[in-house]
């Protein structure tokens, strides 16, 4: 199965991607993992990356795509894959097309995990972390035993920076201006499949489970 990932910040994308990787013995490829992985190897492709990175830049379109290409290479994704955080662009979505067509493949499905961005809001500025020990929490469905605190080490638990109202707010903002030219691309292929991400995490993972066995059997 090829599959593309798609689904605001604080959408749940990692907990499904973990989930859909596991059960369909596929890699789950994101373009960060990407560029950390050839820039710490050093690779022709990875010092192209970080002359960008170092300057505060957005790695080009072209580059990109050569080092998502060049990921695909690799023997774990015989069997497919799972990509997230690519395509970005309908640039970058034209060529992964032109990229699969020519080896006389596709993409199989375009899964979008849709929220609200209200409940995005609800769920990002009610995180905190503890930065002794790691350990993650939320003020509303999942705080610590004692207000402000630890439950493993007792550190008095923070708000990221990341994730304040007005930074989850801008990053919401910039995801559906970057998103929705794919959302639509997507869709008029009718590859597109809309699940509804406040939903518990069993139940988004058995719609979306059901959906990827239906292309997978066409």
């Amino acid at each position: 199965m090829k599959i593309i990932l798609l689904g605001p910040p604080g959408a749940g994308k990692g907990t499904q991607a973990k989930l859909i990787s596991e059960k369909y013995s596929i890699p789950h490829i994101s373009t960060g993992d990407i560029f950390r992985k050839n820039i710490s190897e050093k690779t022709q492709l990875g010092i192209k990356a970080k002359e960008y990175m170092d300057k505060g830049l957005l790695v080009p379109d072209e580059l990109t795509i050569d080092l998502v290409n060049d990921r695909f290479t690799n023997d774990d994704c015989k069997n497919g894959f799972l990509l997230d955080g690519f395509p970005r662009t309908v640039k970058q979505a034209e060529a992964l097309e032109n990229f699969l067509k020519a080896k006389g493949e596709g993409i199989d499905t375009a899964l979008l995990i849709e929220v609200p961005g209200s409940y995005i809001l609800d769920r990002m500025t009610g995180r905190r972390v503890c930065p002794s020990c790691g350990a993650s929490y939320h003020i509303k469905f999942n705080p610590p035993k004692v207000d402000g605190l630890c439950d493993l080490c007792g550190s008095a638990v923070v708000q990221r920076k990341d994730d304040s109202e007005e930074t989850v707010k801008e990053r919401i903002d910039v995801y559906e201006k970057q998103t929705q030219p794919l959302v639509d691309f997507y869709k008029q292929k009718n590859q597109l499949f809309v699940v509804d991400g406040t939903q518990l995490i069993d139940e988004v993972f058995k719609i979306i489970s059901n959906h990827i066995e239906i292309e997978g059997n066409k």
